[in-house]
């Protein structure tokens, strides 16, 4: 597989995302947050929702951005789903999709390999994969008794927490934790760890060979 760069030059202006959820939009107001201060240029064009209860929705509403909901329960199957998605991604002209507790796996077109970012709960490859989200992650590492656990930012394809990782970030795993401490303690590093993840690809950092993402650290 030859060596692939998401972005040949830094972009000049605000990077433009598609921010896709499927629950209550905490990684969503990070963003919005980190926009405020200035520690993130981005702007939003299009939030997607997968479910019309999500609590994202009413927040994303509530912050003047444009939400839709695509629900996954009316598409036959992931690619019509899928198409549907990228298709309102596309009309939105975004530079990349976020996703952020995206709970339906899509298939990525090809005109967007590479443009999709993920986070996870956890360091890939441990407690990953299909059927591994929100607290079920951290019951699981609780219960193998794992003394670190932390988040990834990856690459999205099309099969559950998979693509290339482009960072991952630790946390220490207490004996007194229980599922919701230690959310709680991984979600303040994915605060950390998105936002920077989005500004490599923003600032054309970022090289895939492979498996493996190089880092431009300057």
């Amino acid at each position: 597989m030859p060596v692939f760069r998401p972005l040949e030059k830094p972009l000049s202006r605000p990077i433009r995302l598609g921010v896709l959820i499927s629950g209550g939009g905490t990684t969503l107001e990070n963003f919005l947050s980190r926009i405020a201060l200035g520690e993130l240029s981005a702007e939003i064009p299009l939030v997607i929702a997968s479910r019309p209860d999500c609590g994202g929705i009413g927040k994303s509403r509530a912050a003047g951005l444009r939400c839709e909901v695509v629900a996954r329960k009316e598409f036959a199957d992931t690619r019509s789903f899928s198409q549907e998605v990228f298709a309102r991604l596309r009309e939105a002209g975004v530079d990349l999709v976020v996703l952020s507790g995206f709970l339906s796996l899509i298939e990525i077109p090809d005109d967007f390999r590479y443009r999709v970012l993920n986070i996870h709960p956890a360091l890939v490859p441990a407690f990953s994969g299909h059927g591994f989200y929100g607290r079920r992650v951290h019951e699981a590492a609780l219960a193998r008794g794992v003394k670190v656990s932390g988040c990834t930012v990856h690459f999205a394809d099309n099969e559950y927490d998979h693509g290339p990782i482009i960072r991952q970030r630790c946390v220490p795993v207490r004996e007194d934790d229980t599922p919701e401490t230690l959310a709680a303690r991984v979600f303040e590093a994915e605060c950390e760890l998105y936002p920077e993840c989005i500004r490599l690809f923003a600032e054309a950092r970022l090289t895939i060979d492979g498996r493996r993402v190089a880092i431009d650290e300057k």
